[in-house]
């Protein structure tokens, strides 16, 4: 029997046109998932898409509008990766009524929406993964990422509560936390050499992830193999969070 593969399943990966979220559909297509990558900007999705095997959709998920353009795009979803851009940082302080209500949109409603779009049918045909990509902050906040603390937070909980319901059918519902991974994001938050080296002098395996890395953990937890696990968080933080 061969293990470990998706062929016949289809996936919708969001923010999926770079970092952890390319890295997780790029995983997905290898094991033979039909795989559609959402994000707002067409040009990006082109060149990530490009050669890949992969669909794309604009679609602005912090929207209803989006998440439905996203999920009609894909058609059948059987697994869902739901991955939102990170909100700005600053301190808890000064975060506005503005800073949090786009944080609530971007980071929790859009989770909320696309599960609620994927759902029914999952529970219908009693196979469907859900997966989040949320943060090692949820359980370490980071001082400066108020907003992404809370929030996902919020979708991490949201998720366990629904793995409750839904695991009779079918239904796995789990977060991926990365730890400090060399993204985009990474690169901005921790500009300069000596920040950075400051940073993973503190990480036990003494040097930032790969977004293939974290993507290995959202695959695996997508494969039927993964069936008996649900409600869970699922650290790839080089030993941070130990």
């Amino acid at each position: 029997m061969t293990l470990f593969r998706l062929d016949g399943k289809r996936a919708l990966v969001t923010g999926g046109s770079r970092g952890i979220g390319l890295a997780a559909a790029l995983h997905l297509r290898e094991l033979g998932a039909d795989v559609t990558i959402a994000a707002r900007d067409e040009a990006t999705l082109r060149r990530a898409a490009e050669g890949t095997g992969l669909h794309w959709a604009v679609a602005d998920v912090s929207t209803p509008g989006g998440v439905q353009a996203a999920v009609d795009a894909t058609g059948r979803v059987d697994i869902l990766v739901s991955n939102a851009g990170g909100p700005p940082p600053s301190f808890p302080s000064q975060v506005t009524d503005d800073g949090w209500q786009r944080g609530f949109e971007t980071t929790f409603l859009s989770t909320t929406r696309l599960v609620d779009g994927v759902l029914t049918g999952m529970r219908e045909r009693r196979w469907g993964r859900i997966i989040a990509i949320t943060s090692l902050t949820v359980g370490r906040p980071a001082l400066n990422l108020p907003v992404s603390n809370a929030m996902r937070a919020a979708v991490t909980n949201h998720l366990r509560t629904l793995s409750l319901e839904v695991a009779q059918d079918g239904v796995t519902c789990n977060t991926v936390a990365p730890g400090y991974t060399a993204t985009d994001r990474l690169k901005a938050l921790h500009a300069t050499p000596a920040d950075a080296e400051k940073l993973t002098a503190r990480i036990p395996a003494r040097r930032f992830g790969q977004p293939e890395e974290v993507a290995a953990a959202i695959a695996f937890l997508a494969t039927t193999e993964a069936a008996y696990i649900t409600g869970q968080e699922i650290l790839v933080d080089g030993g941070w969070g130990i």
